[in-house]
């Protein structure tokens, strides 16, 4: 399983906390280090089943600058896909990433059901 997480941010922190309280076994990926490519988006929004804006982090600092609030819906999925993959922070964090299935954010009630 496949943790990304920016170290700062303290629901990364209140997650993998759970994580190790949990015994689950993970690895662990810097999301600024690190960034998912497009590719890797890509595959996991398809593994997801969720749409595309939910792997945004719409409460970011850099979201607001860019005013993605307005400009995501005209663009298409690859440019979204292409923006996504250029900077980590714009990354809903964390993520989590199975063989079938991929949590976006720390709800712990959905973690329980699904880890």
């Amino acid at each position: 399983m496949l943790f990304l997480e920016y170290p700062k941010c303290s629901t990364c922190r209140k997650a993998k906390k759970w994580l190790d309280e949990n015994g689950i076994a993970y690895e662990d990926r810097h999301i600024i280090e690190e960034n998912p490519t497009k590719e890797e988006l890509k595959e996991w929004c398809e593994k997801s089943g969720l749409p595309l804006k939910r792997f945004f982090n719409t409460s970011g600092m850099k979201y607001r600058e860019l005013k993605l609030k307005d400009r995501l819906p005209d663009m298409s999925e690859d440019e979204q896909l292409t923006l996504l993959a250029t900077d980590g922070m714009l990354v809903k964090r964390p993520l989590v990433i199975g063989d079938d299935f991929v949590l976006t954010g720390f709800k712990e009630q959905q973690w329980k059901e699904t880890l």
